[in-house]
């Protein structure tokens, strides 16, 4: 099928609905709940993999083996491990796949395996599917206009013509799994992952029982890697345990990576229906856009104040803080004040366990989401991997050495994607 497709560009965009008690809106609103969770990450592939990692604090780092980087000024890169896409895949769905939608694939499996749906008992139109995307499937798009080049048109596979279509995941999850409900998708680099469970939200509070949302981005080719470096915001180091060190006193850069997660959400009627196990409640989202040469107030700070609001939720309700953490000094300054003038001085535990898989483009907020859905549900906070302490310039609570166990209730999520964007989720324990 076709997915509609939502491309953000240079508009702002802005979600919020304030909630209150004598607020007639507020009972009509629906938030959804989280039913499964899927995930590939350089940290593991699947959510026990994964999450053991994430809590142990390590890294999934190290030089890039997918490619010869040795002439880039950025040789280390977050890979996914142990991915046998023949494993995860149809053999007949290899050969027009880019590895960014086989990870997809395996994911939406595992994401829908988790929520104990089984596609086959749906109605036609009953669930979606919606993605983020940044580049698309590079690495096909790569080595087709390779062949194109050296051996001419006939050598270029027919599958050229959607394999590297940013809206390719949205695509492939939703023939592959019979998801005929709106299908769409986003393309708002780091924050494309919280923007397209916002998405989803709407998507269910306008009918459709299920969605699968989130996103799974592969860019570790020399085509997709040239055009992340020349964002300028990598880091150059070649040593894995100092290439990325988000608010930290060495900070100069990220690193990147690939991988992703897939969340189901569902109309909590119809979940509770079918008696559906719920992980999370997505409780509220807003997103915000800051156009060049800063002519508008921080969209970040927006973006938190418009997302606790459409949660119904003061600051003091928050316990944790998943920190976009870009690890360039003026964003970290930036993102800090941010938290500090909304929670107080050390006044939230904040943590970057993106520090251990690199920034994974569309794919990186829908992670963090999907790793501050698991600390909800078991009480832990995981640790910022790589980084002794926060820099005390920044006055931040930052969560490093070790994962800190606390009665989490309730987890504000953040991300920033280059251009501009700027996105908030808050997510209730369930």
């Amino acid at each position: 099928m076709t997915p509609t497709t939502t491309t953000a560009t240079t508009t702002t965009t802005t979600e919020a609905l304030p909630r209150s008690a004598s607020d007639p809106t507020w009972t009509e609103l629906l938030d959804p709940v989280v039913t499964g969770v899927g995930v590939a990450s350089p940290t593991g592939l699947g959510l026990e993999e994964f999450w053991a990692a994430t809590v142990a604090g390590s890294s999934g780092l190290g030089p890039v083996t997918r490619f010869d980087a040795s002439g880039y000024p950025c040789g280390v890169a977050g890979e996914v491990p142990g991915f046998d896409a023949a494993a995860h895949v149809p053999s007949r769905l290899l050969p027009q796949t880019d590895h960014m939608t086989r990870l997809a694939l395996a994911v939406a499996t595992e994401a829908l395996d988790d929520a104990a749906v089984d596609p086959a008992d749906l109605s036609t139109y009953a669930a979606g599917v919606v993605t983020a995307a940044s580049g698309g499937g590079v690495d096909f798009g790569q080595r087709e206009l390779q062949n194109l080049h050296a051996h001419g048109a006939d050598h270029v596979s027919a599958y050229q013509s959607f394999a590297w279509f940013y809206a390719v995941n949205t695509g492939q999850v939703s023939i592959r799994n019979r998801l005929r409900g709106p299908c769409a998708v986003l393309v708002t680099e780091q924050a494309g992952g919280l923007d397209s469970l916002g998405q989803a939200r709407r998507t269910i509070r306008r009918g459709t029982p299920l969605v699968v949302g989130g996103g799974v981005d592969s860019g570790l080719s020399p085509w997709g890697w040239a055009a992340q470096l020349a964002t300028g915001r990598t880091s150059t180091g070649h040593d894995p345990a100092q290439a990325y060190l988000p608010f930290a006193p060495g900070a100069a850069g990220s690193v990147p990576g690939e991988g992703g997660a897939l969340l189901v959400l569902e109309d909590p009627a119809a979940a509770a229906a079918r008696g559906a196990r719920v992980h999370a409640t997505l409780a509220g989202y807003a997103a915000t856009f800051d156009p060049a040469g800063g002519s508008r107030p921080d969209g970040l700070r927006r973006a938190v104040d418009l997302a606790l609001a459409d949660a119904g939720l003061a600051p003091h309700d928050v316990d944790v803080v998943f920190a976009d953490g870009a690890a360039l000094p003026a964003e970290d300054r930036s993102e800090a004040e941010v938290l500090v003038d909304v929670f107080g001085p050390r006044g939230v535990p904040v943590t970057v366990p993106k520090a251990g898989t690199g920034r994974l483009a569309a794919g990186g907020g829908a992670l963090d989401v999907a790793t501050a859905v698991l600390a909800l549900e078991h009480g832990t906070v995981p640790p910022t991997p790589g980084v002794a302490a926060a820099d005390p310039r920044h006055r931040l609570d930052l969560v490093t050495g070790r994962a800190r166990e606390l009665p989490l209730r309730t987890a504000l999520v953040l991300a920033r994607g280059t251009g501009g964007f700027h996105s908030a989720v808050v997510l209730r324990r369930a």
